[in-house]
């Protein structure tokens, strides 16, 4: 990265001034979800089906309470106003508003989204950005992409929309739609629409704009307003009044007179409920106008909460036809919005080019640059706004059916302080278009290179008390906020607070904020999960689900108990961590030495349960390896199972300084007590002598130098761990020696899986059982790193394992690095692995150089898998390939 050069962008400037709030740069942007239907928080349902409450084809007709979707569209900051194309080929039975995909039930690998759209260009204002939809022409094959993987079990691949056929011969429309901003309410947006079939073929666009409904359910707290009001302007354009948002004026360029259309953004309750319809102009007017043929749907007085504008285009083959839109204040609404406009969008696009040739290193090849841009670009459209209060959505609102009473005892009933109305970085918008406290945590990373101020303004919300419960837990995820994911919050925190500013020039009032806070959740941790008092820890998934022998989120039988070496060694790490942070606050305030103090005994404590308790602790001495263990009434059983569980316990490593603890007489001496009367611990503590600088550090890690070595003879060994595309979440040891466990007259097995789950354990798409992980991969890497920093040249490893090829593990970390980049590279016949056996990306000149970033890799193969837009924790790629540059191993 260039910084200086950087920082002399043009778009650096308009950071720096949306962050000042001199001009609010980032009001408009991608924050529409790519899927509002069959969320959590639109279930109304008695059990708690979100799945089956709000189905797909309820989406064209039923209004959304708590936000909006629409078709890689734009919208405000609170989703108030959202602009986004219908698309109808003349052969779909449905008017393409929204993206389609399947349920969680339905999949044959859980929920997966069907459609072919690829996030291109994105500035972090969003002052430029630019999507990719490809849209068939003949009928959407809906109902046979539902049958098909209906009929499909577990061991079968998913059936795709390419694998309809409806892709053949290149029959489909390319449609590419382009944002630009003229300034901070001045939006211009294009969609053009390409041909690219052998034949001349009608498609209609219908450019669209509405308002979110906040003004139908008779709810009082902060969002709701009175209804707003779109009508025709006397120069052909549209105006449009909120009382929050201001006037608006927008206007679509048309040359052929096309018609506006109007309708209401509410519900056909007659359609979906059988009940009574205060208005006859409803969500679905423009559906039933277009595609049903219904003259009478649309409303003829030309008013309403949704407009668009019907433009019909018959393309010739490869011929493209461009449709302009504009949107901006009324205030400073231009007298001719189409003379400027083409300047406007060469001119940011300029300069959105210049921004990532400063935040991209410029010593990496073309396909890596492609692969960073299409990356940050996924980062930054994956953002989206996220609206709940959980105690309205509890009781209801006065103007519905009220909700059973069972439901005040069901999902989430332990939130009620939870009130979310933020624009939120989402694993994925389709898949996942929830926040995941654990997944923003890694997204981070990657995003403070691009938008400092936004990845710790995420930070910090997560934290703050309408999220935080308060009894200091951060919440997990919509589907049950009180999950338990890994402690990574604090990384995170430290990482964007290290990578954002040199030394003496970073943001101790961030990293002091988020640390006091994260001391809450530090105790709810100690509290809530070490119920033995011996500082082993465990308690729900983890985040790697179905990585074990046992469902972690269901009692073990009577008298039965599972000691976790991933939940501990988290512990541990979480430890380190908030040591790291408070050695560095105490740099400015001393009393900040005393909770270093407080983690840096409470580390070595974890350490030593870890090693020593029961004798030999988690460690397994006949595997070499870490582990859990089963106590029962009379014994301990390790559970030999070689996955990522037992390789957390290396990523907890600091490396302490003496030019540091030094000014901490405090700290110094409780640190120097525990070496002088803990000699049982000094093999957590290790001395180098290399050299006098070597000699005034000190390495806080879990396993000694003997333990280390084991551990990673097994984790770059090819037959283990390390596959050509980075490491597996299980060893492929365990392929042919599959681990068993005999207990209260069941079987529990766990068998090497490199793909898809073979088990609708935790969902049919979630599956730790071989897959690589970017997030643990990543987190992996930078361990390493520090080892490398810490052992140099003094500690060297094959790699892989039984090569004879000795390197440092700086060079290991390195190496790892480059078999991750690989999944998304080309390859000598123009392939992606990510892209698995699909034909399109290697030979289409049109797919060729898009690149999806999935959830999860094919451990053997490098195949994408789960969600297939995953670019927030995927997107950590973009680190690993400057992690990566100075060559092959």
């Amino acid at each position: 990265m260039d910084q200086k050069s950087l920082i002399d962008t043009v778009e650096w400037k308009r950071l720096q001034a949306d962050a000042a709030r001199e001009k609010n740069w980032k009001r408009w942007g991608p924050y529409l979800a790519e899927r509002q239907w069959a969320t959590v928080r639109e279930d109304y349902s008695a059990d708690g089906d979100a799945w089956a409450a709000f189905p797909y084809e309820h989406s064209i007709s039923r209004a959304y309470r708590w936000g909006e979707d629409g078709l890689l569209g734009f919208t405000d900051r609170q989703c108030r106003l959202c602009i986004a194309p219908a698309l109808w080929n003349h052969q779909d039975p449905h008017l393409k508003e929204r993206l389609f995909g399947l349920t969680g039930p339905e999949g044959n690998h859980g929920e997966d989204v069907k459609e072919l759209y690829y996030y291109l260009d994105s500035l972090p204002t969003h002052a430029y950005a630019r999507a990719l939809y490809k849209y068939p022409q003949a009928a959407f094959p809906y109902s046979w992409l539902r049958e098909e993987n209906s009929r499909r079990g577990l061991n079968d691949l998913e059936f795709e929309i390419e694998d309809t056929g409806v892709f053949h011969e290149s029959r489909y429309f390319d449609v590419d739609l382009a944002y630009a901003k003229q300034g901070p309410d001045d939006i211009l947006i294009t969609y053009t629409v390409t041909n690219r079939g052998p034949d001349a073929a009608p498609v209609t666009v219908l450019p669209s704009i509405w308002f979110r409904n906040t003004w139908a359910w008779g709810c009082e707290h902060e969002g709701c307003t009175l209804k707003p009001r779109i009508e025709m302007a006397d120069d052909a354009g549209l105006t449009l009044n909120h009382e929050s948002l201001g006037p608006f004026r927008f206007w679509v360029e048309s040359a052929d007179g096309d018609p506006w259309l109007f309708t209401d953004n509410e519900s056909n309750n007659p359609l979906l409920f059988n009940s009574e319809q205060y208005t006859p102009y409803v969500k679905d007017a423009f559906h039933r106008f277009v595609v049903q043929g219904e003259p009478d749907a649309v409303d003829p007085a030309q008013r309403g909460t949704k407009a668009a504008r019907l433009i019909r285009m018959h393309l010739a083959p490869g011929e493209s036809r461009t449709v302009r839109c504009r949107l901006a204040a009324q205030k400073q609404a231009p007298a001719d919005p189409f003379a400027d406009y083409d300047a406007i969008f060469a001119r940011r696009k300029a300069e959105h080019d210049a921004f990532y040739a400063a935040v991209i290193e410029q010593n990496v090849s073309e396909d890596d640059k492609n692969i960073e841009r299409q990356a940050y670009a996924g980062l930054l459209w994956t953002k989206q706004f996220y609206h709940i209060s959980v105690v309205d959505w509890l009781k209801g609102d006065p103007d519905t059916v009220k909700p059973p009473e069972s439901r005040l005892q069901g999902r989430n009933k332990d939130w009620k302080h939870l009130f979310n109305r933020d624009v939120l970085s989402m694993p994925d918008k389709w898949e996942y278009p929830w926040f995941a406290a654990w997944d923003l945590a890694f997204h981070m990373i990657p995003f403070c290179r691009i938008d400092p101020w936004f990845a710790k303004g995420q930070l910090t919300l997560m934290l703050r008390e309408w999220y935080m419960h308060p009894n200091g837990q951060i919440p997990a995820y919509e589907w049950n906020f009180s999950d338990v994911n890994p402690p990574v919050h604090a990384w995170a925190v430290w990482r964007v607070y290290k990578m954002t500013g040199p030394r003496g020039h970073r943001d101790t009032s961030f990293l002091k904020h988020a640390f006091l806070k994260l001391s809450l959740n530090f105790t709810w941790w100690v509290n809530r999960k070490d119920e033995t008092g011996k500082n082993l820890f465990a308690g729900g998934f983890l985040g790697l689900d179905n990585i074990g022998a046992f469902d972690r989120s269901k009692p073990l039988p009577d008298g039965t108990s599972l000691q976790q070496a991933d939940g501990t060694a988290w512990m541990a790490f979480y430890c380190s961590t908030m040591l790291s942070m408070a050695l560095e606050l105490a740099q400015e305030d001393r009393a900040y030495g005393e909770m270093a103090s407080k983690f840096f005994e409470h580390f070595m404590n974890i350490a030593d349960a870890m090693n020593t308790v029961g004798e030999t602790g988690l460690w397994d001495e006949k595997t070499g390896f870490y582990g859990d263990k089963l106590r029962t009434q009379d014994h301990e059983i390790p559970i030999r199972i070689r996955s990522l569980v037992g390789l957390i316990p290396l990523l907890a490593v600091e490396i302490l300084d003496d030019d540091v603890t030094e000014k901490l007489p405090g700290f110094r001496k409780r640190m120097q007590w525990f070496l002088d009367h803990r000699t049982d611990l000094h093999d957590q503590i290790s001395m180098m002598d290399c050299s006098e600088r070597d000699a005034r550090r000190h390495l806080l890690a879990i396993p000694s130098r003997e333990r280390l070595e084991r551990v990673l003879s097994v984790l770059f060994d090819e037959d283990e761990f390390l596959s050509p595309y980075g490491f597996r979440s299980l060893s492929k040891y365990h392929e042919d020696h599959p681990f068993e466990l005999h207990l209260a007259g069941e079987t529990h097995r766990v068998a090497y899986t490199p793909g898809e789950s073979d088990s609708w354990l935790f969902g049919g798409n979630s599956n730790w059982r071989g897959p690589i992980w970017f997030p643990l991969n990543y987190i992996l890497i930078e361990a390493l790193e520090r080892y490398g920093y810490y052992y140099g040249d003094d500690l060297k490893v094959e790699f892989p394992t039984r090569s004879g090829n000795w390197v440092t593990l700086t060079e290991a970390a390195r190496g790892v690095s480059l078999r991750l980049n690989r999944i998304f590279e080309t390859d000598q016949e123009g392939a992606r692995p990510a892209h698995g056996k699909n034909l399109l990306y290697r030979d289409d000149p049109h797919f060729k150089d898009l690149v999806l970033f999935y959830e999860y890799f094919q451990a053997d193969t490098g195949r994408g898998l789960g969600a297939s837009h995953q670019t927030g924790w995927t997107a950590l790629v973009t680190e690993l390939v400057r992690k990566g540059i100075g060559g092959e191993m």
